[in-house]
């Protein structure tokens, strides 16, 4: 038998990968592998996108499956990034881009998978207390209305970024103009705003 009394050069070589790889900061890619439980629902591809300097509202998504037998509600309880959390909804009314809270939390069949993308539902992280930074995290804390509560982590991605998972310049929501406006809890883009 062998007796090392120092690491062998294919050990600490290996040592030193996997702790360079520890303190990697992740990317909006490296969200696929995050997995969190809160209830019956099982929340993946957690992923935010970094906000401009300046900016008081900040966005973050992720994938649910509601593993459960019954009907789940998510809501967005508190973030270390902001003081508010809620889960907002984009939808098209009669032509206006309309961006509104879910009220009660966002309902998730049982066996239902839900995505949370740029352009449709979206945690919406209400008066940052700094920007959101790329290559950092972000942690909220979700419920479901039987009472779960979990912290969940998202990676920060780069101002823009697609999906994970998403060729460059997909999954992307871009507003622009003077018609758009926020009002009572709702984003409103008149004639002079424009989303594409």
């Amino acid at each position: 038998m062998r007796v090392f009394k120092s690491k062998p050069p294919a050990v600490a070589a290996s040592i030193a990968a996997v702790t360079m790889l520890a303190f990697t900061p992740l990317s909006a890619g490296s969200a696929a592998a995050a997995n969190y439980k809160v209830g019956s629902l099982q929340i993946t591809r957690t992923w935010a996108r970094a906000t401009p300097k300046g900016a008081d509202t900040g966005a973050a998504y992720m994938t649910v499956t509601n593993t459960g037998k019954t009907v789940e509600r998510l809501s967005c309880v508190s973030s270390d990034a902001s003081a508010g959390c809620q889960i907002h909804q984009m939808m098209d009314d009669n032509g206006v881009m309309k961006m509104r809270p879910v009220p009660g939390g966002l309902p998730i069949k049982p066996g239902q998978t839900v995505t949370l993308d740029p352009g449709g539902y979206h945690l919406m992280l209400v008066n940052l207390k700094k920007p959101l930074q790329q290559g950092r995290s972000v942690e909220v804390t979700l419920k479901t209305n039987d009472g779960a509560t979990a912290l969940v982590e998202f990676p920060i991605a780069a101002i823009g970024a697609p999906a994970p998972g998403i060729a460059g310049g997909g999954g992307t929501m871009t507003m622009q103009g003077p018609g758009m406006s926020h009002q009572g809890g709702g984003m409103n883009m008149g004639s002079g705003g424009a989303m594409k």
